[in-house]
Formats: structure tokens, sequence, C-alpha cells
């Protein structure tokens, strides 16, 4: 699965009990690049209770072959439910696949992480900023099987 992608640290100490605020520090377009491999990643700002994003991997053997892309949607669980009881849910559609949800959890960790245990991998997203970079992580529901993406905001 694509990666996914941030905030200062006071405000991620903020958001990481409250499950219903979207993680607007996550807008903007984001790279992660390695010697083997890119991926990029863009989410619209918290606009209408959602926000939308676009993941891109590729491989840079040969040249630059695109290897993925996945499209991405963070808002309410159940959208006609009281806000005070909506909670927030990340969905996934892996290349055009069926949409997968993951459920927003409350944790002490700065950032925003889902879970959806479920699932065959990732069963658990977490999102997180530190200073200016977005860093994400995804992995079993015990965080086993991780792997990990630093990206830098998009020039």
């Amino acid at each position: 699965m694509g990666a996914l992608l941030v905030l200062a640290t006071g405000a991620a100490l903020a958001l990481a009990g409250d499950t219903a605020t979207l993680p607007d520090w996550m807008a903007g377009c984001w790279v992660s690049e390695t010697e083997g491999e890119w991926v990029e990643e863009c989410w619209t700002p918290a606009r209408g209770g959602i926000m939308l994003g676009t993941n891109r991997t590729g491989k840079r053997s040969g040249g630059e072959s695109p290897a993925g892309w996945e499209m991405m949607q963070i808002g309410p669980v159940h959208p006609d439910a009281e806000p005070a009881v909506r909670g927030l849910a990340f969905r996934a559609s892996l290349r055009g696949s069926p949409w997968t949800a993951f459920e927003r959890v409350a944790g002490t960790a700065p950032g925003v992480t889902f879970l959806n245990t479920g699932h065959d991998y990732p069963q658990r997203i977490h999102y997180w900023r530190e200073g200016e970079l977005l860093k994400a992580e995804v992995s079993l529901a015990d965080g086993s099987e991780s792997m990990k993406w630093t990206f830098r905001k998009a020039e």
C-alpha cells in the first residue's frame, strides 16, 4: 500500500486523543525518494468534512517507471451520525480496487492512527509530522512488519 502521510509537535499532541478532527496538517504534496524508489503523496486541505488524497510510487531502475497508485479519503466513519459520534476513517483504493476503510483510533503517539484488524496488510496506518517532514508508517495491528516513509514538501 502506498504511503501516507504530518504536523508540528504541539498540534500533534493535541490531536492524539481527538478522533473527530481532520488532520489538515497533512495537506499539500509530499515526496519521498530513495536510491531505488520514489513516492509522491498529495492531500487536499480539509473542506466539507473530508480530505482527498492520491499516492503514486515508482522504481528508478531503467528510468522512472510507475509501480503503483492509490486514491485515498479521510472523512466521517458515519456521515449521518451526530458530529460527536461520527469519528474519522481513512479509506483507500489501491489501483482501482474496492475501497478499504480504517477507523481512526485515539492514542498517545503524535499524529493520527487508523486501524482495520480485519484487513490483511496493512492493518495500521500512522501519519505524523517532525518539523517540516511528514512521516508515514504502515504495519500489522501490533506494529510488526512495518514500512516507513519520510516525506518532504514537493517543489
